[in-house]
């Protein structure tokens, strides 16, 4: 299971936690209005306007919400600005850590994420010392159980893919971010179901941890994840399934 394909995993059992709590709706519907703002509410020639509504619809967002967050983000309703931050630094064991931030008030986001690193043994650097080692790319995962590979192999390349990866259980697509539309489209022209279809910031290569280091690493991006003023968070940090699902 590669590196990102786990990461999956830890958002899939923080996102169940998170709704209960209301959390998702708040960070998607901070990401409708920003990606509003900035390119404006046409869905159709908003790229990032349309992957953050596909987000919200996938978690049942009801459509007045999403109505709502892209008036607010073009000014036709009153709305909090939000500004746009990121931050990184290293966890446990010397693990990368990427975060991104929608915040209407930066001074207590940075200390509060500042706060975050240095609970669990981390610490926030410089801007730059660890975002070279990701890539920005598009990426989904496809259970094996629901499309045959020679199939999957033929529409994601001739769609542009970059590359298709077996897993244990599961094929990953990565693409160029231009190109994360396209292939999306023919994934579903060809009706082969995906799942985790984002625009995300893929490590270069993993950082494996054990023991102490991965259940203190894992802490952390729980931390991350409940900040309000987190909006996404990438590592490299490879964690160990059992401690995932123990914890």
């Amino acid at each position: 299971m590669s590196g990102h394909n786990k990461w999956s995993s830890i958002k899939h059992r923080k996102g169940a936690q998170d709704a209960k709590r209301g959390k998702i709706f708040t960070k998607l519907i901070k990401e409708i209005t920003v990606a509003a703002r900035t390119a404006g509410g046409d869905i159709d020639a908003n790229p990032r306007l349309r992957a953050a509504v596909a987000a919200a619809k996938a978690e049942n967002m009801p459509k007045d919400n999403i109505e709502r967050a892209i008036k607010k983000g073009t000014g036709e309703l009153e709305g909090v600005n939000y500004e746009e931050n990121s931050y990184e630094g290293y966890g446990p064991g010397g693990a990368a850590i990427l975060v991104e931030s929608l915040t209407d008030n930066k001074n207590r986001a940075v200390a509060d994420i500042r706060h975050i690193f240095n609970k669990y043994g981390g610490n926030m650097g410089e801007n730059g010392c660890v975002a070279w080692m990701f890539d920005k790319k598009g990426y989904f995962n496809v259970e094996k159980s629901g499309v045959e590979e020679e199939q999957l192999m033929e529409v994601a390349l001739e769609a542009g893919a970059e590359d298709v990866r077996e897993e244990e259980d599961s094929f990953e697509i990565i693409t160029e971010p231009d190109d994360f539309e396209t292939v999306k489209e023919a994934l579903e022209a060809a009706k082969i179901p995906f799942s985790d279809a984002e625009v995300t910031m893929l490590p270069q290569n993993m950082s494996a941890l054990e023991g102490k280091d991965a259940e203190r690493m894992l802490k952390l991006m729980d931390a991350m994840d409940d900040c309000d003023d987190v909006q996404k968070v990438y590592t490299n940090a490879d964690i160990p399934d059992e401690i995932i699902n123990a914890l």
